[in-house]
């Protein structure tokens, strides 16, 4: 099965996600890939050879305390020890104790020879914003979880990736970095090699990844906002978080608001806000994280009354009744809408931006998962990786 292929096989059930094509990103030697695009950039293996120029600044240091600062860890280098052709300097093997010259091309070289033993491959389906030979930007669809568990052992994005390499006969370890919630959209960075994972492991935890999401909130909010408050595990609860001052973590929001829109549970969406009560009008927000917490900005927005719409955990008009009825179809994350009951729709949070510096470059990097907001809002359906588009 040739790319295209295997890509269209994997688009078949998203047939409808051209409307948010992402944007292409071209290098001077490769094309990556994007949805709708039939042009895709790959290799034939996993195999991955870096090379390093040494300047003026680097002469003195020996080969460990180089490769460390470019992001190696300590594991790593213990790695490629046994390997004499893992670490190169001009073309020979050295040991990590000797020194590096200006001009001198240190090389070094990484393999995964078996795919992740804990996952198995299955043809789930998600949008591929962008590739090259380090990483590979996805957009999840809603109601994919990114890890198998015991109670999904398949169904999950890892499956979906491992599956999509094992087709093209490439052992693959999945490597996520970021996180999202099961019923959240958007754009998650997969290494696709050990370095690559190490570096941009670092650059999260410096916060140097720099996440910019969408969300519809209930009610009106603020034109612009920050929210401060410690978040911890609610008691005798395995999943829902709370604002916790006393035992909670850390965890910064800032909010802006785009524009306001009727209420969705209204079924003429092209109402106009002024027509609607405050009760109905809703806010499209531009959000940002200072801090990862889990549901962060689900709870910091229902801290302020203003719970996302579709959230079956935080938001009162969403919480599922033992009694509702589970359309058939794409089950994960269908909700009963307010004075609707006919309409299910998913949680209204989507990473819509993405935004770091590529491996082994001082180059800004950005992946778009939707457009730039313009004329007026339209909902999508569930099966939809993205829960809006702009026209």
């Amino acid at each position: 099965m040739s790319r295209k292929q295997l890509l269209l096989t994997l688009y078949q059930p998203l047939k409808h996600m051209e409307a948010s094509s992402l944007h292409v990103f071209r290098g001077s030697d490769s094309v990556w890939a994007v949805t709708g695009n039939d042009k895709y950039w790959g290799s034939h293996d996993m195999e991955r050879v870096f090379r390093y120029e040494i300047g003026p600044s680097d002469e003195g240091q020996d080969i460990h305390s180089f490769l460390r600062r470019k992001g190696y860890s300590r594991h790593i280098l213990a790695s490629m020890k046994p390997d004499p052709s893992a670490i190169l300097l001009n073309g020979k093997h050295e040991f990590l104790c000797h020194p590096v010259c200006a001009g001198d091309v240190l090389t070094t070289r990484v393999c995964d020879p078996v795919s992740s033993k804990n996952i198995v491959p299955a043809p789930v389906p998600f949008g591929i914003a962008y590739e090259d030979e380090d990483i590979l930007v996805v957009n999840k669809p809603a109601g994919l979880a990114i890890h198998p568990a015991i109670s999904h052992p398949e169904n999950t994005l890892g499956n979906g990736v491992v599956w999509y390499y094992e087709q093209q006969g490439i052992p693959f370890v999945f490597r996520c970095i970021n996180r999202l919630d099961r019923d959240t959209t958007g754009l998650l960075i997969v290494a696709k090699n050990i370095v690559a994972s190490c570096v941009l492991e670092q650059a999260l935890l410096r916060r140097e990844i720099h996440r910019t999401y969408l969300a519809i909130a209930e009610g009106k909010t603020d034109p612009a906002g920050t929210v401060n408050a410690p978040i911890g595990r609610r008691t005798r609860s395995l999943i829902e978080r709370c604002i916790d001052p006393e035992n909670g973590e850390r965890a910064v929001t800032h909010y802006k608001t785009l524009r306001y829109l009727p209420g969705a549970a209204r079924s003429d969406i092209s109402s106009s806000v002024e027509n609607s009560s405050a009760s109905d009008v809703r806010s499209l927000l531009e959000l940002q994280l200072e801090t990862g917490r889990t549901h962060q900005i689900r709870v910091h927005m229902a801290s302020l009354d203003h719970p996302l719409a579709g959230d079956t955990l935080y938001n009162p008009s969403y919480l599922r009744r033992p009694d509702d009825p589970v359309p058939a179809g794409n089950w994960i994350s269908r909700i009963r809408l307010p004075e609707c009951p006919c309409i299910w729709k998913p949680l209204c949070l989507t990473t819509c931006r993405l935004s770091f510096l590529r491996i082994l470059s001082d180059k800004q990097f950005t992946a778009f998962a939707v457009q730039h907001p313009t004329k007026r809002f339209t909902a999508f359906s569930v099966q939809h990786p993205t829960i809006f588009f702009w026209h």
